[in-house]
Order: structure tokens, then C-alpha cells, then sequence
């Protein structure tokens, strides 16, 4: 199974993002599963236009994208993404759209296709502060969601993805919740075993994944 995670670049001022840091120290592969790592810009569209070409270049069972939440305490599964943006902030170049549709004629909202609950009670097992989200805010991560699950709905209807938010580092704040990287990455980690481990379920109950 080939499980493509992302990670934006730092953006709001910021000289790092949580998110790209710990998907860096992912292993290449982890219980079977094969890693490919992504780096994404924090930029309306181009952010789709990146994934879809890694997407395209890898071909990956799964996508799992990981995204800053600062002032959030735990690891934050997102349920859902909307068919909007509306940005409080600039994103890297400079667009910031006001109540605009991701794609004109999507639908309204793409629920995660990744086993969230799983997911969820895995880390919580492990130790690792975590929750369900159902809402992805209406910046680039929420674009990023839309944008991967609309592209797995109308081009690659097998393959899952979803998103996560991570809250600050340590480095970042002073007076927010924050999360070492070592926690973050142990949550990824046991995010794609749970992925893998349910899609090898399914394979050997008989299903397909092509």
C-alpha cells in the first residue's frame, strides 16, 4: 500500500510549520505501508494543483494531509470540508478570497474518506492527545481537503483522503496550546498503520483496490 502525506509551508509570518516538520520525519515506509512525502504551498490553488500532481506522479491508495491549527491542544481529525473560501488572511501570495466556491459546480461538502474514528481511537490508545473536527476552517487547509476529495470523487474514486490538524510547536508560542514534534510524529505514525491496517483488512475480506 502506497500512503502520500503532506505538509504545508510555513506561512503567516511563521518560520516554520508544524505540519512539514513532522511529516519530514516520517520513515519511508512504516508496517508495510510505502511513504511519500509532500511538501505543499500555502497558496489557494496552487496547493490542489500540487497535490494533484503528486497524486498523479505516485498514484497513492491513500492521502492523508497535514495542516497547522494553531490554539487547538490536540491532534484533530477533520470530518468534513466545505465548498467555500473565505480567507481572514493573506495566503503566501497574497489571495485572499472572500465567499468563493472551490469548484463552481461541486458539491456542497465531501465528508473524509479515511477511517477517522479509527484513526482517532488508535492515537487515543497510544496516548496522544487527539479529536474529531468538523470543521476545517475556510483557509488552505479546508481548500486542500476539498480539493483532494473532489479529485478522488471524480478521478480516482478508490483512493481515500482526509486531513489533519496539529496544533504550534513549542518554538511558535509561549502563551497557546502547543505539541512537541515527537507527539506529532507518533500520531502520524499510528494514523498510517490504521490506514493501512483497515485497507489490508478489506483486501483480504475480499474487496478490491485498484
Amino acid at each position: 500500500m502506497k500512503i502520500l502525506v503532506t505538509g504545508f509551508d510555513p506561512f503567516g509570518g511563521e518560520s516554520v510549520n508544524p505540519a512539514l516538520e513532522a511529516v519530514k520525519l516520517l520513515p519511508e515506509e512504516l508496517d508495510g505501508a510505502e511513504i511519500v512525502k509532500c511538501e505543499i504551498p500555502t497558496v489557494f490553488y496552487k496547493s490542489i494543483d500540487t497535490l494533484a500532481a503528486a497524486i498523479e506522479k505516485e498514484l497513492p491508495d491513500a492521502v492523508l494531509c497535514i495542516g497547522q491549527a494553531g490554539g487547538r491542544p490536540n491532534i484533530t481529525v477533520e470530518r468534513v470540508a466545505i465548498n467555500c473560501d473565505d480567507a481572514r488572511i493573506a495566503d503566501n501570495e497574497g489571495n485572499m478570497p472572500f465567499d468563493t466556491r472551490i469548484v463552481e459546480d461541486g458539491p456542497s461538502a465531501y465528508f473524509s474518506t479515511l477511517p477517522i474514528k479509527a484513526m482517532l481511537q488508535d492515537m487515543a490508545a497510544d496516548g496522544i492527545p487527539v479529536a474529531v473536527s468538523n470543521s476545517a476552517g475556510t483557509f488552505v487547509c479546508n481548500h486542500l481537503m476539498y480539493g483532494a476529495l473532489h479529485y478522488a470523487a471524480t478521478k480516482r474514486p478508490h483512493m481515500k483522503a482526509g486531513f489533519v490538524h496539529i496544533p504550534y510547536l513549542p518554538q511558535q508560542t509561549t502563551d497557546k496550546p502547543s505539541m512537541s514534534v515527537d507527539t506529532v510524529v507518533a500520531g502520524l505514525k499510528c494514523m498510517v498503520k490504521t490506514i493501512a491496517d483497515l485497507e489490508k483488512n478489506t483486501l483480504d475480506d475480499g474487496g478490491q483496490n485498484d
